[in-house]
């Protein structure tokens, strides 16, 4: 059975720092690109970040830029999302999602997503 599970969560103190894992299970990532997605209380999700199978290509939603760095170790079958000088409206539930795609790229569109992890929350409170 292919699961995602995500973890590194917490409560943090603004400009803190987490870095959350997403861990495959039952398949092995090499060829799935893997997007970062939040959803706060009240609204909608939205896509974060997301990097290739191969990790050459890799996208920033602008809010993120700068602070967030997405990275994997395929042979670890797991991909992080380092978060740093985060902000009190990073405050969400971040899911992990994988895409089977042979290929150098990603997008931050959800439906672009087959596979999704059970989600980790963050909260940045002071």
């Amino acid at each position: 059975q292919l699961q995602l599970v995500e973890s590194g969560g917490g409560l943090v103190q603004p400009g803190g720092s987490l870095r959350l894992s997403c861990a495959a299970s039952g398949f092995t990532l090499d060829y799935y690109a893997i997007g970062w997605f939040r959803q706060a209380p009240g609204k909608e999700r939205e896509g974060v970040s997301c990097i290739s199978s191969s990790g050459g290509s890799t996208n920033y939603a602008d809010s993120v830029k700068g602070r967030f760095t997405i990275s994997r170790d395929n042979a670890k079958d797991t991909v992080y999302l380092q978060m740093n000088s985060l902000k009190p409206e990073d405050t969400a539930v971040y899911y992990c999602a994988a895409a089977f795609v042979p290929r150098d790229i990603c997008v931050m569109a959800a439906g672009f997503y087959g596979y999704w992890g059970q989600g980790t929350q963050v909260t940045v409170s002071s």
